[in-house]
């Protein structure tokens, strides 16, 4: 069994020709009213954003295959407030979140926790966290898949998704200090979590032996 290393060298999508044109381009041209450069468009981002909103909802496939179709029909319906001068792929996130979002919030009502500012201040830096957690990804997806939503959308986002934490700021429409706060709660809890399976699997051992 292969260890992943929680500073998630995992980059989704695929690599694209630099003679392509860029995500900007082809939003431009759309904007402009050539459909036809929605299809590259969406064929660029469709797999790591299926990806996505995968794990995010938990592993449910079928969910984020409706939510991605739910994105991309969001985007083209907005496609006209998109910025070409920013970059494509933070603005077509921050519109997944939300269909995330919008479908959670129907489902069930969000109970958001507010920490205060010596709290803040408590949390580790995410660098220092990030580090520390060693485990294989089956094991590491469960226990991502477990977090409360914040949670979740940030580490998604920063070690699947490699944003900056300025471009989650964007995303998730929060200050930075609250990207960095998102990520130090969830990186602790699943540094709590993997290390309570690890002992009770440790302790099922012994039972046995």
């Amino acid at each position: 069994m292969v260890a992943d290393t929680f500073t998630m060298n995992i980059r989704s999508g695929p690599r694209h020709d630099l003679s392509a044109p860029t995500d900007a381009q082809l939003a431009r041209r759309v904007q402009r009213g050539h459909t036809s450069d929605l299809a590259p468009l969406v064929e660029r981002h469709h797999s790591p954003l299926l990806g996505f909103l995968y794990r995010l909802t938990g592993g449910d496939r079928p969910l984020a295959e409706d939510l991605t179709q739910e994105t991309f029909l969001r985007a083209l319906r907005s496609i006209q407030q998109y910025q070409t001068s920013r970059p494509f792929k933070p603005w077509l996130y921050a519109i997944a979140v939300n269909v995330a979002r919008d479908h959670f919030k129907r489902a069930e009502t969000r109970h958001a926790v507010t920490l205060t500012d010596d709290e803040l201040l408590a949390l580790p830096d995410p660098i220092d966290l990030e580090e520390t957690i060693e485990i294989d990804g089956p094991r590491l997806a469960l226990a991502i898949s477990a977090l409360p939503g914040q949670q979740r959308e940030a580490i998604l986002l920063r070690y699947y998704q490699d944003l900056s934490l300025a471009e989650m700021a964007s995303v998730l429409s929060i200050p930075i200090g609250t990207v960095k706060s998102r990520l130090s709660l969830g990186l602790r809890q699943l540094r709590l979590s993997l290390k309570d399976e690890a002992v009770c699997h440790t302790s099922m051992n012994s039972a046995r032996n």
